[in-house]
């Protein structure tokens, strides 16, 4: 008569014979404990993607700071200077200008400066002036967050290297003639270097790209703001120009 075994004791044999199979010297592999040792365990590529999130994140705190309304036209100002193009007192808005730091008051300075040095030159050289140092200004801005979009390019080239490297490394263990823990060690280390720098990679690109969109749009209104804000200085300058009486040289000059 044939002795049935419980499932409980098929289980225990089944893990007994399991056990048997096993050898018993294999070695127990180490495992990461965390991501920041599984990062410092991805190759000498995530040194270069470390650097350039630092830099992403220093550029996007320093333009949070210089790319906002404040540093391009304030209301403040613009009430001053239309008080004292209305008394024509150009000099007074000269320096009030210089003690200034807002884009349109660069504007301005530039502009006021051309008509006091030039008394005698045409008002369309000095319109040109103005539009020369407003596009100045506005390149800039954009020069600023065009070095994000930079980074969000590299970014992903830079993991992609770091990849390439992580995988070649797994295929030098493949065709290596090393035992078997000891290369399928060595594969999986060099598949989690990949993966780790494409995923570092891809994380600084798509950070840097969300905020080169954010900061993008940002200075485009700001540059509208500044065009506004120039053309209302310049269309003020203009009448009082045009309402200004015919002298000579030396009296212009005086005025300004």
């Amino acid at each position: 008569m044939k002795r049935v075994l419980s499932p409980f004791a098929l289980f225990a044999s089944a893990a007994s014979a399991f056990a048997q199979t096993t050898p018993p010297d294999q070695p127990i592999l180490p495992r990461t404990t965390n991501i920041l040792e599984a990062m410092m365990s991805a190759g000498p590529v995530i040194i270069l993607l470390f650097l350039l999130s630092i830099v992403s994140v220093a550029m996007i705190v320093i333009y949070f700071f210089t790319i906002r309304r404040g540093a391009i036209v304030t209301s403040g100002y613009m009430a001053t200077a239309d008080a004292l193009l209305r008394k024509r007192d150009y000099l007074g808005l000269l320096a009030v200008s210089n003690r200034h730091g807002e884009a349109i008051a660069r504007v301005v300075q530039q502009t006021l400066d051309f008509m006091t040095k030039n008394p005698s030159a045409d008002f369309a050289q000095a319109r040109e002036i103005a539009e020369t140092e407003g596009t100045r200004v506005a390149t800039n801005l954009h020069n600023k967050v065009t070095y994000l979009a930079d980074i969000g390019t590299i970014g992903p080239l830079v993991g992609l290297f770091g990849t390439v490297i992580g995988i070649i490394r797994s295929f030098g263990a493949l065709g290596s003639d090393l035992a078997g823990p000891t290369r399928y060690t060595l594969l999986s280390k060099g598949i989690s270097e990949a993966l780790i720098n494409t995923c570092g990679g891809l994380a600084i690109g798509i950070t840097a790209m969300i905020f080169y969109a954010f900061f993008r749009g940002r200075a485009q209104r700001l540059i509208s703001d500044l065009e506004s804000a120039s053309t209302h200085i310049i269309a003020l300058l203009s009448l009082q120009h045009s309402r200004r009486p015919e002298r000579s040289p030396v009296l212009l000059e005086d005025e300004f």
